[in-house]
């Protein structure tokens, strides 16, 4: 987002996009539709935006499958999302579904459920691991994030057991 105030630099349509281009680019890496929505509400004619998209492609300033690569591992870190989550919001950026694919299939399960186990510790140090609520909680609570169902259940019933609670049910009902 522009700075209150800001204004377009004066000029040709080309100049003007390139300024927008390079100015939301210092902030971070973005795809080529977030851009290209930019420029579309700038009032960019579209022959001028796919020239100036096509010239930041050529010199590595746009670079979906990278921006793909690094938004699933910042986001898989800092947000705990799992896979599926993580392929919704690629898709919301304008990533093609091939490039969100290859990039969230980067992800193995093994570390999905590493982070799925995190996220589930992190949440039992303020609950009462013998609730029989707690498992659809946080059962719950991994679905949110983008995890499978078969391997968040599988996650808080190995985390409760360690933190002593037993009878935990076969399925999980989440009415």
């Amino acid at each position: 987002m522009r700075p209150a105030g800001e204004t377009d630099p004066p000029g040709d349509p080309e100049t003007v996009a390139r300024a927008v281009c390079l100015r939301l680019l210092t902030d971070r890496a973005r795809t080529r539709a977030e851009l290209a929505g930019a420029l579309r509400r700038r009032g960019v004619p579209e022959p001028v935006t796919e020239q100036v998209l096509g010239r930041f492609s050529d010199v590595g300033l746009i670079d979906d499958a990278a921006f793909a690569e690094q938004w699933v591992h910042s986001r898989h870190q800092s947000r705990g999302l799992g896979r599926r989550a993580l392929a919704t919001e690629l898709r919301r950026k304008g990533v093609d579904g091939e490039v969100a694919g290859r990039a969230v299939a980067s992800l193995d399960r093994e570390q999905e459920q590493r982070r799925a186990r995190e996220l589930v510790d992190k949440r039992l140090r303020g609950v009462d691991a013998t609730d029989p609520k707690t498992v659809n909680r946080l059962v719950a609570m991994l679905a949110r994030k983008g995890y499978p169902a078969g391997l968040a259940y599988q996650v808080v019933r190995d985390a409760l057991r360690e933190h002593g609670a037993e009878d935990l049910p076969d399925e999980v009902d989440f009415d």
